[in-house]
């Protein structure tokens, strides 16, 4: 008896238009972004290198020349890294006039220390850099970069006007608790009065912060109000979930009804009603 072939041996013939596409490869990054996504570390290092080579000769001023030097020296070598990374993503950017418009703070970060060599700018320099290095990652939530800016601004602030202001005649800034009160007291616009700058640079300083605190609490209480309203949007979606569950179920009911009557009426037209309680009758009823 010949043997029954085996269906698995068999292949049918595939038609050329079911066959599978071959997957296609997701595009690589624009070299701009692989150069910002491998760079954020390293800057962001160098942005905390400036902070402290920024802050220790205005802490105390006593500090050895040599030490002084090799500060003065690390904040500009930060600022050259940082104003090379312009230079490369410029050069790297598909639209480079849309570039430049979109990072106008970038740019004056990067300008301002040549239009006046202060370290004062320098900071500035640093602290937008900073910043938008912490708004490329999508890992900071706004209220943590929220904070980290007010601490941010407040104690390299105080620092700030504590170097221009210390060693002024008629300053009244000349220690370091001074310029942290008076950075506190700027930052939330409640100025006591009791301290305040005399020197031009210092109450530009001054005007920088008052605006800077108004934006930042204008932001902390635009998150709190977003996060009770997703709150309370979310109570509402899951009340209308309820809602909705309860007149889907109301409509169900009501269909059932409509059947059940349905069957009523089709039972009384053959002449075998039902019996009282609406019970339908089984099997041996039927054969009694």
């Amino acid at each position: 008896m010949p043997s029954k072939p085996d269906s698995t041996t068999e292949h049918a013939p595939t038609s050329p238009s079911v066959e599978a596409a071959p997957a296609a490869k997701a595009p690589p990054p624009p070299r701009l972004a692989r150069w910002e996504q491998h760079t954020r570390r390293p800057l962001l290092g160098l942005a905390l290198v400036f902070a402290v080579a920024y802050a220790v000769p205005v802490i105390d001023p006593g500090i050895p020349d040599a030490l002084h030097t090799a500060c003065r020296t690390a904040t500009w070598v930060v600022w050259a890294v940082f104003a090379a990374d312009y230079a490369v993503r410029l050069r790297l950017a598909e639209d480079r006039w849309r570039f430049v418009r979109t990072h106008v703070l970038d740019l004056c970060a990067v300008l301002l220390p040549l239009v006046r060599p202060l370290r004062l700018l320098q900071l500035v320099s640093a602290l937008l850099l900073t910043g938008r290095l912490a708004t490329a990652a999508a890992q900071v939530r706004l209220t943590t970069y929220v904070a980290g800016s007010v601490l941010v601004l407040w104690l390299f602030g105080a620092l700030a006007v504590l170097e221009v202001e210390r060693g002024q005649p008629d300053a009244n800034i000349q220690t370091l608790g001074d310029a942290v009160w008076w950075a506190f007291t700027t930052m939330t616009t409640v100025g006591y009065g009791d301290l305040a700058p005399t020197t031009g640079l210092g109450r530009t300083l001054a005007i920088g912060l008052m605006v800077s605190g108004i934006a930042l609490l204008g932001l902390v209480t635009a998150n709190i109000a977003a996060w009770f309203i997703s709150q309370v949007q979310r109570e509402t979606a899951h009340e209308e979930e309820q809602a909705e569950a309860l007149r889907e179920l109301t409509r169900e009911v009501a269909s059932l009804r409509a059947e059940v009557a349905t069957l009523r009426r089709a039972e009384a037209g053959t002449g075998t009603a039902p019996p009282a309680g609406g019970a339908v009758p089984g099997p041996a009823a039927a054969r009694d």
